[in-house]
């Protein structure tokens, strides 16, 4: 199996499939040649294994690589207009490419014309690349590889750089730009920023948008360094929703480092938080500046109905949050039904920089409120009420407003404390049904 020099100086035995190896010796006895690229070879460089197998292919022609390919598995031509093809095998799939130019003729990341030619060069055809990083590619079966723009010395160098005027034909590049920055710890290259400055989004649709915010905020990496990506662009002029963090960009970006950290670090104790909590968690620590605009910012860039519902939700109740609720197990109750359980908000609040709480004189707040949700059992849920309808039924009760009215009733009680179990619950009603009430 080949090996990589990582940048760290190490070496790296990547997981690559016999079969593709296989492949690519056939297709080089034929005159071809074939490459690993993309997102493959940077993780590669990095000491990462990627499954994400794409391979571009050069000197062949489809009718020449297509026999090879069915040797392998069953083979389907995905994008025709692309030059690419799909090879399913027992256990693995891979897409093959061949070489392309594209060109910009419309409105829209649809908007290009594609035309495919296996007689470009490598370096010509990575020049429609997005950036230096990922326009390397490395040849197989040797993994030697291939870097006409200089991925490796950005890599080096933290830095990320557009590979050529291309860059500007498709404008979601800038927020890859974004979400890049922070998976890999990247400062954006001057004249980089400079040209997506001069670019707009206006014609990306929600779901493309979505899909670059979810990689920045959700993915492995370092948030605060998204977010000097996305202020060095000017994308707060684009999104004037966002607001810093007690007007300090600082504080915003070290609240996302903490809640990247905190994702990690209960995920690490076996406690990982599902998808929909660790988008919701996510979004609220980015719009956590300003309550008010978050779901005017999230109808913009998603349809995902629990985000729209909950993080306002979260958001609100974290700007309202009060010390003193810490000794205030009705209100603590109350808000764990308002939120579902106060899992998301007690840890927005842990994430939130300790200097804050310092100033307001309670440094040891985060760790208080966690504490009091835990002993009321609020942290993964809300109470539900003790009295339900079959208790009711079985009292004599007949269903209808009077019921709801006692159930409602009763679990006011509850959250006040003053009704402690079921027992205590029936007890309070029979005394109300026998009063007539």
């Amino acid at each position: 199996m080949p090996t990589i020099a990582t940048l760290a100086g190490g070496v790296f035995e990547p997981d690559l499939p016999n079969r593709l190896l296989s492949i690519a010796s056939e297709i080089r006895d034929v005159g071809g040649r074939a490459f690993l690229v993309g997102g493959w070879v940077r993780d590669a460089l990095l000491g990462k294994d990627c499954r994400d197998y794409d391979v571009e292919v050069y000197d062949i022609t489809q009718d020449e690589l297509v026999p090879i390919l069915k040797k392998y598995g069953r083979t389907n031509l995905v994008g025709k207009a692309f030059g690419v093809i799909h090879l399913a095998m027992k256990g693995l799939s891979l897409d093959f490419s061949f070489p392309r130019t594209e060109s910009k003729v419309g409105y829209g990341h649809r908007g290009f014309v594609v035309h495919t030619d296996e007689k470009l060069s490598f370096k010509e055809a990575a020049l429609r690349r997005d950036f230096t990083i990922n326009a390397m590619g490395m040849e197989l079966p040797e993994l030697t590889l291939c870097d006409p723009y200089g991925g490796i010395d950005d890599l080096k160098k933290g830095l990320l750089r557009h590979v050529g005027p291309a860059f500007v034909e498709d404008s979601l590049r800038i927020l890859r730009g974004v979400q890049f920055a922070s998976r890999f710890a990247l400062t954006l290259a001057p004249e980089t920023v400079e040209l997506c400055k001069t670019l707009s989004l206006a014609d990306l649709s929600v779901e493309r948008l979505f899909e670059e915010f979810k990689k920045w905020l959700l993915k492995p990496g370092k948030p605060s360094l998204g977010l000097r990506a996305f202020l060095d662009i000017r994308l707060n002029e684009f999104f004037p929703e966002v607001f810093p963090l007690h007007k300090s960009w600082d504080a915003l970006g070290a609240m996302l480092d903490n809640m990247e950290a905190t994702r990690r670090s209960l995920a690490d104790e076996g406690k990982a938080l599902s998808d929909d909590e660790a988008m919701e968690f996510a979004f609220a620590a980015f719009l956590c500046g300003n309550p008010e605009t978050s779901l005017k910012f999230l109808e913009r860039i998603t349809n995902e109905v629990h985000l729209l519902k909950n993080v306002p939700l979260i958001l609100n109740s974290y700007c309202g949050l009060e010390f003193a609720i810490v000794n205030d197990a009705p209100s603590l109750r109350r808000l764990a039904v308002k939120l579902g359980g106060l899992k998301l908000l007690c840890l927005l609040v842990k994430c939130t920089p300790r200097e804050f709480y310092a100033a307001a004189g309670d440094m040891n707040f985060p760790q208080k409120l966690w504490q009091a949700a835990a002993d009321l059992d609020l942290i993964e849920a809300a109470p539900q009420p003790y009295l339900t309808g079959k208790m009711l039924l079985d009292l004599g009760i007949k269903p209808g407003k009077q019921m709801g009215e006692i159930i409602k009733q009763s679990f006011e009680l509850q959250l006040d404390g003053k009704i402690k179990n079921a027992d205590e619950a029936i007890a309070w009603a029979r005394e109300r049904i026998a009063i007539g009430l």
